[in-house]
């Protein structure tokens, strides 16, 4: 079994968004970057353009449990950082978790055999 951790700080953040590549489809934005430890960071922003508390922490836990679920599939040692468009306020979990593995299809950082 894996373990993640969360990216809690900016300076973090930054340096993903600086230095990372990124993909993204209708619902989502996703960059990663190779961290150099046995285990996934994961990020999530959601900015108040997409809606107010209600809307973003639901999308913040759609992602975060999108992610926990598959997280067997991703591979090891990176930073991700996924950031919610406002298109995926009205949306339901699994047109999140579809986006989610969507994204990591285009970074090829899913295994291959799940896929």
């Amino acid at each position: 079994m894996k373990y993640s951790e969360s990216l809690k700080k900016n300076g973090d953040f930054r340096n993903v968004y600086g230095r990372g590549t990124s993909c993204a489809n209708r619902y989502l934005v996703m960059y990663i970057l190779e961290n150099g430890y046995d285990r996934n960071r994961l990020g999530i922003s959601v900015s108040k353009k997409v809606g107010n508390s209600i809307v973003r922490h639901r999308l913040t836990r759609l992602i975060r449990e999108s992610y926990r679920l598959h997280e067997e599939r991703y591979r090891c040692g990176l930073d991700i950082v996924v950031i919610a468009r406002t298109g995926a306020k009205d949306r339901n979990y699994h047109e999140i978790n579809r986006a989610m593995l969507h994204l990591g299809r285009l970074h090829a950082i899913l295994d291959k055999e799940d896929v």
